[in-house]
């Protein structure tokens, strides 16, 4: 059995976006909803937390210090808990968010929206470090972004779809090539157990693909092929985001949601909306970090 225990007492309403900073070496995650930043430093049983008047989708570590912060009203610079408006949102507010996010092997933030209807005007967008431009459209929820080892594969999902797509990957450039499907799971039907959809990602040093399977209480491992090689389940219904961190790269840092779930499963899982916390046999990569 995997020795899964929460990082503390906190819950999130919507955990999202777990990243071990790899200069700071501490953990941040985001609580969507609950509009806040959060970090834990080594020991350190509760976070501190940053209030923000809009909702955070990702953060991510800047080769300067300090985090990029996506919000539903744009991008921002992020230092000692102080904001910089760098640039507006690339898409209508009141229709959609920023959603899943994380920096390239090109050194640039790619984050990808969603629709607040779930409609397909969802886009996967990079940040050029002037603009934002639009790489992938037509999506409902983008999420799941992640690179392989080598930097030449990239992986982003749509969870609505149930369905991860890789694409070719230049890590000079950021070009990438034309998506295929990588793996898909079953859609929820009346009459049969539902093993949950794919939400946030990250890949190991094997180059394997661990995906947050949201309302399927489980982790999933893929091999570079889309093979079932490990499912962990999981003490809560709905995780959203695993990251490898601490300082050897084999803690699994996993957030989780809250929001929105019935009373009865909740009083069922006491640790809903807590970062979980276990350790793995392969670690993971490092977090990119921003250059651009």
């Amino acid at each position: 059995m995997t020795d899964i225990r929460p990082l503390g007492e906190h819950a999130c309403l919507l955990g999202e976006s777990p990243l071990w900073h790899p200069l700071e070496a501490c953990f941040y995650c985001v609580d969507i909803p609950g509009r806040e930043i959060l970090r834990w430093h080594a020991c350190q049983s509760e976070p501190d937390r940053w209030a923000q008047d809009a909702e955070p989708s990702c953060v991510a570590a800047h080769a300067d210090g300090g985090l990029l912060v996506t919000r539903r009203d744009g991008l921002f610079r992020f230092i000692d808990g102080a904001l910089t408006r760098l640039a507006p949102p690339p898409y209508d507010p009141t229709r959609q968010r920023f959603n899943d996010g994380k920096v390239g092997p090109d050194g640039r933030l790619w984050v990808g929206s969603l629709s607040d209807a779930r409609e397909p005007e969802a886009v996967l967008y990079v940040w050029t470090g002037q603009r934002f431009e639009a790489r992938v459209g037509g999506l409902h929820v983008s999420n799941g972004l992640a690179w392989s080892p080598d930097g030449r594969r990239q992986y982003w999902s749509d969870t609505k779809l149930h369905r991860i797509y890789t694409a070719d990957f230049d890590p000079a450039t950021g070009a990438s090539g034309v998506p295929r499907v990588f793996a898909e799971f079953p859609p929820k039907m009346a009459g049969h157990p539902y093993g949950g959809r794919p939400d946030g990602a990250a890949v190991d040093a094997d180059g394997a693909y661990w995906s947050a399977l949201f309302e399927g209480g489980a982790l999933v491992r893929l091999s570079p092929t889309g093979e079932v090689l490990q499912r962990v389940a999981l003490p809560v219904t709905c995780a959203t985001m695993p990251t490898f961190g601490g300082d050897d790269l084999r803690t699994l840092y996993i957030t989780t949601a809250r929001e929105k779930r019935p009373a009865d499963e909740l009083a069922r899982e006491p640790w809903a909306g807590r970062v979980l916390t276990f350790r793995v046999d392969v670690p993971g990569l490092p977090a990119n970090l921003v250059r651009a």
